[in-house]
């Protein structure tokens, strides 16, 4: 069973909102990263309900390093956009206060998504299309895979959804009232 890994950006102008918290996409479906994959619309799915059924997270690690857990995913879900990501990192743990820190001053912009594929196919363009996939972590991380997915810290958590995600949550609305 080999664990893969996929890296997405920051957004812009990441700020760490009282030290800590952050949120934003972890992979964004129909893109092609630069290892050639693209991620497919529920693909996450099983994976986060077996999570949740069984009383387990996403785990939140510096570097991939399964030795450096850094904080906390409050909130892992797939929407119309792709995974969805909001968490905290721990300012308590050594390597959360360095995160938390370079990410301030913009010295790391990444996530990086840890999976194992359960499914996937190839396309006529030579492309892995990942149709299942077991999610086991989500990283901060220097250089990312998939640079159009993008994490952004808020100021103030009682601020007003961005326009990405009020747009994301009405294509969601449209395609449940159109029945797929």
């Amino acid at each position: 069973m080999d664990l893969e890994h996929k890296f997405c950006r920051f957004g812009e102008a990441v700020t760490v909102l009282e030290g800590t918290k952050i949120e934003g996409y972890a992979s964004h479906f129909g893109a092609a990263d630069q290892g050639n994959d693209i991620v497919g619309r529920g693909a996450y799915a099983r994976s986060l309900k077996r999570l949740a059924e069984e009383g387990r997270a996403v785990k939140m690690l510096w570097q991939h390093d399964p030795a450096l857990p850094i904080g906390v995913w409050d909130e892992v879900r797939e929407d119309a956009r792709g995974l969805y990501v909001r968490g905290r990192i721990l300012d308590t743990v050594e390597k959360g206060r360095e995160a938390a820190a370079l990410i301030a001053a913009g010295a790391i912009d990444g996530l990086s998504i840890g999976y194992r594929t359960v499914k996937a196919t190839k396309n006529d363009r030579g492309q892995r299309l990942l149709e299942e996939l077991e999610l086991w972590e989500v990283s901060l991380v220097t250089f990312p895979m998939l640079p159009s997915a993008r994490v952004a810290a808020k100021r103030d958590t009682l601020a007003a959804p961005d326009l990405c995600q009020l747009a994301d949550a009405l294509e969601d609305m449209r395609r449940n009232l159109a029945g797929g």
